[in-house]
């Protein structure tokens, strides 16, 4: 009995450790670039991005409608981390979701612009096979998206939530 319950006990912290790794590397903690080693680029978007709203809308391929349909996407910062990756702390609402986490995205520029560049992409909690290309630039925001069969456009404004 006592063999059985070492056994079990030892799964268990290895389970949990597992997780906590998977959840550290998820969420990009422990991977943040030294603050003096961003350019001033990316100092620049770090303090843009920091509580702002991505606020504008969204087309789906083959439904007639030329507004689109609102979006709202609430950050609460942006972190670059090691290599290309950087970390959105963002709160999505789109029809009955409303969810706040971290999501870690490659990012690439285009000479000024920062570029979100993700293709067959999960998002925990949400899916797979999001596949984006957004910039910003100037205030605002642009780009194509998609999720499985379905896809589009997207923009709007940065807001400052301040």
């Amino acid at each position: 009995m006592k063999g059985s319950l070492k056994i079990v006990g030892g799964i268990v912290v290895v389970l949990l450790a597992l997780g906590v790794g998977w959840l550290l590397g998820t969420t990009g903690t422990g991977r943040a670039a030294d603050p003096a080693s961003l350019t001033d680029l990316e100092r620049e978007f770090t303090e843009r991005m920091r509580n702002v709203a991505l606020e504008g809308h969204f087309t789906i391929e083959g439904v007639e409608r030329r507004d689109g349909n609102p979006e709202l996407y609430e950050i609460a910062s942006v972190t670059k981390l090691d290599g290309h990756d950087w970390r959105f702390d963002v709160r999505v609402v789109y029809g009955s979701v409303d969810v706040t986490l971290p999501v870690v995205v490659p990012m690439v520029w285009a000479g000024d612009t920062p570029m979100v560049s993700i293709t067959d992409f999960a998002i925990p909690g949400l899916g797979e096979a999001f596949g984006s290309r957004v910039v910003f630039y100037d205030g605002r925001y642009a780009g194509t998206w998609d999720h499985g069969p379905y896809g589009g456009m997207m923009y709007g404004v940065i807001r400052s939530m301040d």
